[in-house]
């Protein structure tokens, strides 16, 4: 089983090396592959700062990824809810950190801004420090 890199997902998903996007599709045809919530927050500052691709096409992008046969989420939870809030508006970043939140447990934070928006889209749990 391998791991993929973040430069091994932008491959797949844009296709702008060719020799290395075919490269990267034998290996995901060759054996079972997993994908961390950490490369997939990274594909997403790749995909938006470097491509200008939009949120929308990169959330449905990562979502056909990980739902490949030979593709797994290595923590395919909070890799689920971090896409569920980065759909609703969430910068990916923000929305993973509110994912990987223990059961009953906040996150603290100073950004209003993430509070609001949390709050606005019923994401319970962010406590705004004063």
């Amino acid at each position: 089983m391998a791991a993929l890199d973040t430069n091994v997902v932008v491959r797949l998903i844009v296709n702008d090396d060719v020799a290395q996007a075919e490269a990267a599709e034998r290996l995901v045809a060759s054996e079972r592959c997993t994908v961390s919530v950490a490369v997939l927050m990274e594909c997403v500052w790749v995909l938006r700062a470097c491509y200008g691709i939009e949120d929308a096409v990169i959330a449905a992008s990562l979502r056909d990824l990980i739902s490949l046969d030979q593709i797994d989420a290595l923590e395919p939870g909070f890799a689920d809810r971090a896409l569920r809030g980065y759909e609703a508006g969430l910068d990916f970043a923000d929305a993973l950190h509110l994912a990987q939140c223990p059961d009953g447990h906040g996150l603290a934070t100073f950004d209003r801004k993430l509070a609001a928006r949390a709050r606005r889209l019923g994401w319970a749990g962010v406590h705004l420090l004063a």
